[in-house]
């Protein structure tokens, strides 16, 4: 099968998108021609990961992230300055014959979520998750012995991490943890209906959960500190059992891309052997 014939069955495991859609999935890199040798399931194509793919055979690079430093994610550089670490990157990835196909929007339409159904099943957590039948981007663990310190250590083996930023004391019971999505200032629950001028943010609704459904620690994607880090900071310091786990973006939803590696051979009819390349937490800590 081409790399193009790849794909293709790989959309059509995926919930049906209009025509017109035009967002940041699709081909990266690559001639779509080219028989395909194999797939490497990979969360971010990092220059590592494109030289394991090549090690393994395999010219197609399956990815959920960008590959070239913008939110548009296009195939080249457009910002009109010259970029020596984007040559060096094209220039490999054209060295080994590899492509690269970004399905970041299609597999996050699945209901339940492509991403998180393969965070939660590696974590471990199924059997914990409660109101798993609730759409949107929380969703609650309860735990029967979890403490702040006890949540570290197994984050940072389950995702591999190099460290952890947190907030909370580490001797602290949890019961109730929260997966959350990106707590950004431009990410809206709703626009205003009221004439104060207020606009609530996802991350106010964030410290909503935190007060009214007893949540007692949360695991965001990206993270701003002036919303919902703030407020959990001061309700720590006012003696109260909150937390925050600032795993970070990439590490949170990397075990997503492993479950990928689950589910493409059957989608393609096993047709070319898959891999799950780790891309790494990108953060070292001192």
């Amino acid at each position: 099968m081409t790399i193009r014939e790849i794909t293709d069955k790989i959309l059509e495991y995926h919930p049906k998108f209009d025509a017109s859609y035009d967002g940041c999935d699709g081909f990266k890199s690559g001639n779509l021609d080219d028989e395909c040798t194999g797939i490497v399931s990979a969360l971010v194509p990092t220059v590592e990961v494109i030289k394991k793919a090549a090690a393994l055979g395999c010219n197609l690079l399956y990815v959920h992230e960008p590959s070239y430093y913008s939110t548009p994610d296009y195939p080249d550089w457009r910002a009109g300055f010259e970029n020596k670490i984007y040559e060096e990157k094209k220039a490999l990835l054209d060295q080994y014959g590899i492509a690269i196909w970004r399905d970041h929007d299609h597999t996050h339409a699945h209901k339940p979520d492509g991403i998180f159904t393969g965070v939660i099943k590696y974590l471990g957590w199924e059997q914990y998750r409660v109101n798993a039948d609730t759409e949107g981007m929380t969703m609650y663990f309860e735990f029967p012995d979890m403490t702040v310190e006890k949540m570290n250590a197994l984050l940072k083996e389950k995702m591999c991490l190099n460290g952890i930023r947190y907030i909370g004391n580490p001797k602290d019971k949890l019961k109730k943890v929260a997966i959350v999505g990106h707590l950004l200032p431009n990410i809206f629950e709703h626009q205003p209906t009221t004439g104060d001028g207020f606009c609530k943010e996802y991350a106010t609704e964030v410290i909503r959960i935190m007060e009214e459904e007893d949540v007692d620690a949360i695991i965001p994607g990206e993270t701003i500190d002036w919303t919902v880090m703030s407020y959990i900071r001061d309700a720590v310091q006012l003696g109260k059992v909150k937390a925050a786990f600032n795993v970070g973006h990439f590490n949170l939803e990397e075990l997503g891309m492993k479950y990928a590696a689950d589910w493409i051979p059957e989608a393609i009819g096993n047709a070319v052997p898959v891999h799950y390349v780790p891309s790494g937490d990108i953060y070292k800590f001192e």
